[in-house]
């Protein structure tokens, strides 16, 4: 999706932020400023991430949408491709899979053999048959719904990525993600919600728990993604009420 011809780029104390359109939800219509930070690498804290780049803009009431890709590298909750061993049924059963436009899935025989790894070989094997039955009727996701366990938020091992990390690394789902919005929230005040989003489909993974909004207005809000997929390091969108 190509954001430039609406995006409005500001600074704010040396922090860049991209105003992306109000939109609304409900009754209410939101303001929402991505902010633009420096690549957040394995490791780092999220803490003084959130302190360094989205507490200047903060004020009392607004809704922080976290990518959860930032989260994992944080916790350093990654794998590095030169640690997963390929086998037989990993390139065997990527043949088959569905591509998507959002991004790389299961095709990519590397990834599949992670959550070989993760779920087992029989829960794969059968949820790959469950997937090839359900698609002669129409219905996709089933592979999904059956291995579960956060299979779906693998990311990375992208050969094309414009970051050299993701060639060789995937992200695995946060751990505890409800329970770091609450950190979040006790250690800086900032209201959070952590997204697993593409420009396809948005999900919630945790939230703060005392969050005023429901998760359906939540993801009316970021329904457009306005964090993007590619390479615009926007992880942290913050979310106004409109007075």
């Amino acid at each position: 999706m190509n954001r430039n011809l609406d995006e409005r780029k500001k600074t704010f104390q040396d922090i860049t932020y991209f105003e992306r359109d109000d939109i609304q939800a409900g009754d209410d219509t939101y303001h929402r400023l991505a902010i633009h930070t420096h690549f957040i690498a394995r490791g780092e804290s999220y803490i003084e991430n959130i302190e360094k780049y989205v507490k200047p803009l903060y004020e009392e009431g607004n809704i922080v949408s976290i990518s959860e890709k930032v989260i994992s590298m944080c916790q350093n909750n990654c794998v590095d491709k030169a640690d997963v061993r390929l086998g037989v049924w990993a390139k065997f059963l990527s043949k088959f899979a569905h591509r998507s436009s959002a991004g790389i899935g299961m095709d990519e025989p590397y990834k599949l053999q992670l959550a070989i790894n993760i779920v087992g070989l029989p829960k794969i094997l059968y949820a790959s048959v469950c997937s090839a039955v359900g698609k002669l009727f129409g219905k996709r996701g089933v592979f999904y719904e059956i291995v579960g366990n956060g299979i779906a938020g693998i990311d990375g091992f992208y050969p094309n990525s414009s970051f050299d990390i993701y060639k060789v690394t995937a992200v695995l789902n946060p751990k505890n993600p409800g329970g770091v919005c609450d950190e979040i929230f006790q250690k800086t005040g900032v209201m959070c919600v952590i997204v697993d989003a593409n420009d396809i489909s948005r999900e919630i993974l945790g939230k703060y728990s005392q969050l005023p909004i429901t998760d359906d207005k939540f993801l009316q809000i970021i329904r457009d993604n306005p964090a993007g997929q590619s390479d615009e390091l926007t992880p942290f969108i913050l979310l106004k009420k409109a007075n």
